[in-house]
C-alpha cells in the first residue's frame, strides 16, 4: 500500500532537504500538514501540490 502520509523526516527525505527547510515551508504555508495528536504529518498530495506549485514559478 502507498503511504498516505509522512513523517516530516520522511518528508525532507523525500524532497532532499533538511528537516528544517520542511518546518520553514510549513510556518510560511508553503506546504500543507496535518496534526494527529502531537505529530505533523505532510500528505503526500501536499508535496505533489508543493512541487506542482514550486515548477510553476520556475519556468
Amino acid at each position: 500500500m502507498t503511504d498516505l502520509v509522512l513523517t516530516v523526516d520522511e518528508a525532507a527525505e523525500r524532497l532532499r532537504v533538511s528537516r528544517w527547510s520542511v518546518y520553514n515551508l510549513i510556518r510560511s504555508n508553503q506546504l500543507r500538514t496535518v496534526k494527529i495528536g502531537r505529530r505533523r504529518l505532510v500528505p503526500v498530495a501536499a508535496l505533489d501540490e508543493f512541487l506542482a506549485r514550486s515548477m510553476e514559478v520556475a519556468a
